[in-house]
Protein backbone atom coordinates (compact mmCIF):
# COMPACT_ATOMS: atom_id res chain seq x y z
CA UNK A 1 0.00 0.00 0.00
CA UNK A 2 1.41 3.18 -0.95
CA UNK A 3 1.18 5.80 1.36
CA UNK A 4 -1.70 8.44 0.89
CA UNK A 5 -1.15 11.95 0.61
CA UNK A 6 -2.52 14.99 3.04
CA UNK A 7 -1.93 19.31 3.35
CA UNK A 8 -2.09 19.88 7.38
CA UNK A 9 -2.59 23.16 8.51
CA UNK A 10 -1.85 23.88 12.45
CA UNK A 11 -3.00 27.41 13.57
CA UNK A 12 -0.61 28.62 16.46
CA UNK A 13 -2.06 29.04 19.47
CA UNK A 14 -4.98 26.53 18.95
CA UNK A 15 -4.99 22.57 19.62
CA UNK A 16 -4.48 20.77 16.61
CA UNK A 17 -6.61 17.74 16.17
CA UNK A 18 -6.60 15.17 13.13
CA UNK A 19 -8.68 11.27 13.96
CA UNK A 20 -7.50 9.07 10.98
CA UNK A 21 -9.58 5.98 10.65
CA UNK A 22 -7.88 3.02 8.78
CA UNK A 23 -9.81 0.47 6.35
CA UNK A 24 -8.77 -2.11 3.85
CA UNK A 25 -9.57 -2.69 0.50
CA UNK A 26 -12.71 -4.08 1.48
CA UNK A 27 -13.86 -1.12 3.59
CA UNK A 28 -12.93 -3.17 6.88
CA UNK A 29 -11.55 -0.96 9.82
CA UNK A 30 -7.65 -2.16 10.57
CA UNK A 31 -7.32 -3.57 14.03
CA UNK A 32 -4.57 -1.53 15.24
CA UNK A 33 -4.19 -3.08 18.78
CA UNK A 34 -0.56 -2.98 19.62
CA UNK A 35 0.74 -0.29 17.18
CA UNK A 36 2.65 2.80 18.26
CA UNK A 37 3.38 5.25 15.49
CA UNK A 38 5.39 8.65 15.25
CA UNK A 39 4.91 11.80 12.91
CA UNK A 40 7.79 14.36 12.27
CA UNK A 41 7.60 17.91 11.00
CA UNK A 42 10.49 19.05 8.88
CA UNK A 43 11.73 22.70 7.25
CA UNK A 44 12.74 20.14 4.34
CA UNK A 45 13.20 16.07 3.93
CA UNK A 46 17.15 17.01 4.44
CA UNK A 47 16.38 18.77 7.70
CA UNK A 48 18.95 17.56 10.80
CA UNK A 49 15.85 18.19 13.28
CA UNK A 50 12.33 18.19 13.77
CA UNK A 51 9.93 21.33 14.29
CA UNK A 52 7.44 19.11 15.98
CA UNK A 53 7.05 15.23 16.41
CA UNK A 54 3.75 13.79 17.79
CA UNK A 55 4.33 9.95 18.69
CA UNK A 56 3.05 7.58 20.59
CA UNK A 57 5.72 7.88 23.25
CA UNK A 58 4.83 11.79 23.64
CA UNK A 59 1.26 11.02 24.10
CA UNK A 60 0.21 13.34 21.33
CA UNK A 61 -0.89 10.37 19.32
CA UNK A 62 -3.57 7.80 20.25
CA UNK A 63 -4.26 4.45 18.69
CA UNK A 64 -7.58 3.15 18.83
CA UNK A 65 -7.34 -0.07 18.76
CA UNK A 66 -9.96 -2.04 16.90
CA UNK A 67 -11.30 1.21 16.46
CA UNK A 68 -9.05 1.62 13.57
CA UNK A 69 -8.34 5.26 14.60
CA UNK A 70 -5.31 7.31 15.06
CA UNK A 71 -5.91 10.26 16.96
CA UNK A 72 -3.61 13.42 16.35
CA UNK A 73 -3.76 16.46 19.33
CA UNK A 74 -1.06 18.91 19.66
CA UNK A 75 -1.85 21.74 22.79
CA UNK A 76 -2.56 24.76 22.07
CA UNK A 77 0.58 26.39 24.45
CA UNK A 78 2.66 23.65 22.19
CA UNK A 79 1.44 25.29 18.81
CA UNK A 80 1.81 28.48 20.53
CA UNK A 81 5.32 28.12 20.30
CA UNK A 82 5.77 27.28 16.94
CA UNK A 83 7.45 29.76 14.30
CA UNK A 84 5.11 30.06 10.94
CA UNK A 85 6.34 28.10 8.95
CA UNK A 86 5.82 25.57 5.92
CA UNK A 87 7.67 21.70 5.17
CA UNK A 88 6.82 18.28 4.66
CA UNK A 89 6.26 15.38 7.15
CA UNK A 90 4.95 12.08 7.43
CA UNK A 91 2.69 9.26 9.57
CA UNK A 92 4.58 6.10 9.86
CA UNK A 93 2.75 3.20 12.16
CA UNK A 94 4.87 0.26 13.99
CA UNK A 95 3.10 -2.98 14.51
CA UNK A 96 3.83 -5.52 17.81
CA UNK A 97 6.03 -7.58 14.96
CA UNK A 98 8.10 -4.68 14.36
CA UNK A 99 6.19 -4.03 10.94
CA UNK A 100 6.72 -0.18 9.78
CA UNK A 101 3.99 1.34 7.53
CA UNK A 102 4.33 4.68 5.84
CA UNK A 103 0.17 5.85 6.62
CA UNK A 104 0.70 9.80 5.09
CA UNK A 105 2.78 12.05 3.92
CA UNK A 106 2.93 15.04 2.90
CA UNK A 107 3.08 19.20 3.39
CA UNK A 108 1.98 21.56 6.36
CA UNK A 109 1.99 25.07 7.01
CA UNK A 110 1.95 27.04 10.46
CA UNK A 111 -0.30 29.26 10.38
CA UNK A 112 0.65 33.01 12.50
CA UNK A 113 -1.64 33.83 15.63
CA UNK A 114 -3.04 37.36 15.02
CA UNK A 115 -5.33 37.29 18.41
CA UNK A 116 -3.11 37.60 21.89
Amino acid sequence: MSAGYHHFIIEQGATFGQTLTLKDSSDTVINLTGFSGAMSFRENPDAASSILDITTANSRMTMGGNAGTVILEVSATDTAALTASDGVFDLEITSGAGIVTRLIEGTYSIRRNITR
